[in-house]
Order: C-alpha cells, then structure tokens, then sequence
C-alpha cells in the first residue's frame, strides 16, 4: 500500500443511533480504504492522536470518532450508556462511512464493535482489530479501571495533579513532558479539570457478574460476524490475560493474536510504536484479499 504524502488532522461530525452528533478526527485521502478507531470507556478519540497520523500515511482514511457520553460527542439526555446502545451507535457510524471499513476497537470500542458487526443488524465491516479486549476480563483488571475512573469525581485542581494520578495509576508509561494530550480529555468546571465523559457512564457499565453472563453472547458474535479478527493484547494487560485471550482464539474460528511488549490495557497509549507494528501486518493482509 502506497503512503499518502500528509496525514494533517480534520474534525468531522457523525449522527450515531438516534441522531446523536459523535464529534471525530480524521486522516488521510477520501480516496483511500476506510479504517475506524474507537476508544475505551472513559478516553476521548485523542487516545489515537498518535495512531491515526501514521495509519493515514501508510495509505488509510482514517476515522476516529468520540464515543457517546465522551468527548465533544453528544450525551444521552437518559444517561443511558448500555452496549446495546454503543453497538447501534457503531452500525450507525460504519453506515455513515461506508467502504466497509476495517474497525479496530479498544475495550469499550471492541465490545461494542463485536456486538454491531456480529448481531442483527450487522454493521458491514471488513474485518475486527480488538485491543486488548476479548469476551470476557479478568475481574481485579476491571476493578482497577472503575476505581480509577471512580477516584476523583471532584476533577483535579491542575493538569499537573492529573497527570500524578495518572502515573500512579500506570506506573509502567513514561510521563509525558508535554501535558497537552492530557488536556484533552480532560474540561474545565468549576474552575476545576475533570474527565472529559459524562459521570453516569459509570452506572450504565456492566458489572463484573454482568460481563460474565456477557462472555457467551461476545462469542457467538464473534463467530457470526464471520470476518477476520485480531485480538491485540497488552503483554503486560490485567484485563485481557494470556488464559482468556487463548480462550478467545480457540472459540472463534481464524482469529490471530498478537501480544505487545511493555503495553498495558491502553495499549496505543502505552506503546503506540509496538501496536502500530502489530496491526499492520493484519492490515496488509486485509489489503491482499480484498
């Protein structure tokens, strides 16, 4: 696939289900095979803010919206935040991109594209890329991310005091010396940074018993969705273990994996250089079949 000569930065604007507006980035040539990033719970689309340049110029159109509840995309009025209505926010969004494109889908993302791409009615995507996301988590993984996401509802006083929460929270990133990526998800109230999603996200993710029961339904829609799936694991994950993510491979008929090195759950974040190598060659070979 031929690079494209810039990958500059655009904003678009999306309806999801029920016309709800999904603020998203853009890169690359309109021209060029479409490939959508979505987020996990509680990030914003900057998570791919490093991803999405480099896809575009190795040759992709690249979209990578905000999720409902997150960002600058439109709140539900209900605060109603279930994955039912995230996956029909999907199949609305790939409908609206067309080309079928190829999803790749982190946590809350990948959940949400399963579910759209495997269950009726099915979005039409080329193939799934999972990021560090399968059927089911690990149970203390999961508990670190809600405490986290539960730990300072009154924001914090500084982006400085921010980025200490996060480096304790994932002590194994390097903490940027630029603070401008943190701005980003993060808004100002009451003259105080808080996370920029909508707080009753927490009262709409399911419980650990409820991801559980969600296991089997996640395979079935893995398998039905009968397209190419790459479960992309943090080598060093507490949410997507070595276990589970052979579990996932095993059921579903033709899925790969890769493991990166030195990442986390937020994979792109932790080592976006080494997620970038483990997703192109899936992609090259998507390329090749089409």
């Amino acid at each position: 696939m031929t690079a494209t000569l810039s990958a500059r930065r655009r904003t678009d604007r999306f309806a999801g289900s029920g016309g709800a507006l999904l603020a998203a980035d853009g890169w690359g040539d309109d021209a060029s095979p479409p490939l959508v990033l979505l987020h996990g719970g509680g990030q914003t689309r900057a998570a791919w803010g490093a991803a999405g340049p480099r896809l575009a110029r190795l040759g992709w159109r690249v979209i990578a919206p905000d999720l409902r509840g997150h960002g600058e995309s439109a709140w539900s009025p209900e605060g109603r935040y279930d994955l039912d209505l995230f996956a029909d926010d999907v199949r609305a969004l790939v409908a609206a991109v067309g080309g079928q494109p190829v999803v790749v889908g982190a946590s809350l993302g990948g959940l949400s594209s399963l579910l759209a791409a495997g269950e009726r009615p099915r979005a039409s995507v080329r193939a799934l890329a999972l990021v560090d996301v399968a059927h089911r988590p690990e149970p203390a993984g999961v508990r670190r991310v809600f405490e986290f996401m539960r730990a300072r509802p009154d924001g914090f006083a500084s982006l400085e005091e921010a980025a200490a929460a996060v480096a304790a929270y994932l002590p194994h990133r390097a903490r940027p010396d630029d603070l401008n990526g943190l701005r980003r998800n993060l808004r100002r109230q009451d003259r105080r940074w808080v996370w920029h999603w909508d707080p009753r996200l927490l009262d709409g993710f399911p419980d650990r018993n409820e991801l559980n029961a969600h296991a089997e339904r996640l395979l079935a829609a893995a398998r039905i969705a009968q397209v190419p799936v790459l479960l992309v694991r943090g080598g060093l994950s507490d949410v997507v273990s070595d276990q589970i993510a052979a579990e996932f491979c095993a059921s579903v008929p033709g899925a790969r994996r890769v493991d990166v090195v030195g990442a986390g759950h937020m994979v792109a974040g932790d080592r976006n250089d080494r997620f970038i190598e483990a997703l192109v060659p899936f992609l090259a070979r998507i390329q090749e079949n089409a």
